[in-house]
């Protein structure tokens, strides 16, 4: 399954899993542009996996302000974005709740995306998924450029809850 620059929109929007469940942030924030594959089987650990990407443009707001004179997109960035996929996930199983990142266990960066990179590609592989008491996903992902990997994040993990504040 795919889904769209559009869809993605939407699901920032809230309600695309339904009224109170997982959503994108919008605006600045949401790090997608597109999700070109995402299934259930597969994946390194056979449970799941999650493909998609970014159109880095020289404009975006974060260049302008990390660093003056020497922009670099922040990592703390592309590590969101593995946390929003996940989320993405969770939804997309059905699972109910709206997402927070919950932790990671390691992050390595070993290289930077510059304003003249045209696109990231980040992946997922699907470690674990519990659905009770609350649901979480674990998962280990990836931020990719021109086919090398720029960071890697070990044990994601991604809850849904209930009861958000409005």
């Amino acid at each position: 399954m795919q889904f769209s620059k559009a869809q993605i929109l939407e699901i920032s929007e809230g309600g695309f899993f339904g009224p109170g469940n997982a959503q994108l942030p919008n605006s600045n924030m949401l790090m997608i542009d597109e999700i070109s594959n995402i299934t259930a089987q597969g994946g390194r650990y056979g449970k799941g996996q999650l493909s998609a990407s970014l159109n880095i443009h020289p404009d975006h707001w974060f260049f302008a302000c990390h660093f003056r004179g020497d922009p670099v997109m922040p990592g703390c960035l592309g590590l969101d974005a593995l946390w929003q996929l996940l989320g993405v996930f969770l939804g997309w199983s059905g699972l109910p709740g709206k997402g927070r990142a919950l932790g990671v266990g390691k992050v390595k960066f070993r290289g930077q995306i510059y304003p003249d990179a045209g696109s990231i590609q980040y992946q997922l592989h699907i470690k674990r998924l519990f659905r009770k008491p609350m649901p979480i996903g674990i998962a280990d992902g990836m931020v990719i450029h021109n086919g090398e990997v720029i960071y890697e994040a070990s044990d994601l993990t991604v809850g849904l809850i209930d009861g958000v504040r409005e």
